[in-house]
């Protein structure tokens, strides 16, 4: 493992670079089969499909918008 895959892995440092392209490579595969399926699904399964994404971005929010409220309350902590 090279310096710069263990930069790249940040808080993981013992899997290998490897392991992350591995991951990349499947997740692109399953995104390809799923959007293969899409017009023989129910669209029931295209509604909750949507739902279920949404949902996932508004948990990401939530992370973004409670790391941005400690980076505010550390700035005014410490005066700035």
């Amino acid at each position: 493992m090279t310096d710069e895959s263990t930069r790249r892995a940040g808080r993981f440092p013992r899997i290998p670079d490897e392991v992350f392209k591995h991951v990349a490579n499947a997740g692109e595969e399953l995104r390809k089969g799923v959007a293969a399926l899409l017009p023989s699904l129910p669209p029931e399964f295209t509604a909750h499909r949507r739902a279920a994404r949404k949902e996932m971005l508004l948990a990401i929010r939530s992370l973004i918008d409670s790391a941005i409220e400690r980076v505010e309350q550390e700035g005014v902590k410490r005066g700035e």
